[in-house]
């Protein structure tokens, strides 16, 4: 009878010693799930090509998509979400500065081109005198738009100027009087080019791909490669050294995904260099 009880009692510990390893070994595989904010196209399109690579690393994307440039980092620093993907590093900065913010960059991915669009003229050149050009409301754009049209030779920016942080009230030199309007909600420009509104219409790469327009082909002025513009992933301060974070990061500026943008956006969104 004892050496039942004994044999019964080993039996018990045994399968208890099994399952405490068993539960060890899941709690070691666990996954982390980011809830990631980006818009459509082409962010949320990128973290999908990612999410099965990073699920095997034990990382769960849930990507939350919006549709304008203002709910994002409120979200974000409301911690809402880990982590936003939609902005470039001016915007992240004008951003902080005007909310009192403290978001960070855990890295760069990619550069969209903003670019000029017209059913008007067929180049920056034919621009005749008073012309209109249509922009967003997005201050942090500015500069790439002015960046732009003094590549072009049709405006000089005040010398000393961040180009960076510049705006309309910084140009010396307009010989054209080109005439600007930026009330515009960056998600409505493609409608405005489509409404053969104004002379020329900056409109951000995002929403000309999703527009259906090519900007290789349909811009009559496009953004330079060595655009500081580099679309990045942000964070609240101190989780950008956060494993699942790094992880994230380290998935989407891989070789692998820098030549799946290449091809699969043909152009038109280019893979960057992390950019600080």
């Amino acid at each position: 009878m004892k050496k039942r009880i004994l044999g019964l009692f080993a039996l018990v510990f045994g399968i208890f010693i099994l399952a405490g390893c068993s539960s060890s070994s899941n709690s070691s595989n666990k996954t982390t799930t980011l809830k990631i904010g980006a818009s459509n196209v082409p962010h949320a399109q990128i973290l999908r090509h990612v999410a099965p690579e990073l699920k095997k690393e034990g990382v769960n994307l849930k990507i939350i998509t919006f549709q304008d440039y203002v709910l994002p980092n409120k979200a974000l620093a409301d911690k809402e979400l880990d982590a936003n993907y939609f902005q470039h590093v001016p915007f992240l900065k004008n951003w902080n500065k005007e909310n009192h913010g403290s978001l960070v960059n855990a890295g760069g991915v990619h550069l969209e081109p903003i670019g000029f669009y017209s059913k008007k003229v067929k180049s920056l050149k034919d621009l005749k005198k008073g012309a209109t050009i249509l922009v967003s409301n997005n201050t942090a754009d500015y500069g790439r738009v002015l960046q732009i049209l003094q590549d072009a030779g049709l405006i000089k920016v005040k010398k000393g100027i961040d180009i960076t942080t510049a705006t309309f009230d910084d140009i010396a030199s307009n010989p054209r009087n080109l005439k600007f309007k930026h009330s515009y909600e960056p998600k409505l420009m493609t409608q405005i080019y489509d409404n053969k509104e104004g002379d020329a219409v900056v409109i951000n790469a995002n929403y000309a791909v999703q527009a259906g327009l090519d900007p290789r082909k349909d811009a009559i002025a496009l953004e330079k490669k060595s655009s500081p513009y580099v679309n990045i992933i942000a964070t609240r301060k101190g989780d950008q050294n956060k494993p699942a974070i790094k992880k994230l990061v380290k998935a989407l500026q891989s070789k692998s995904t820098q030549k799946w943008i290449d091809t699969h956006y043909k152009g038109a969104v280019l893979p960057v260099k992390n950019v600080k």
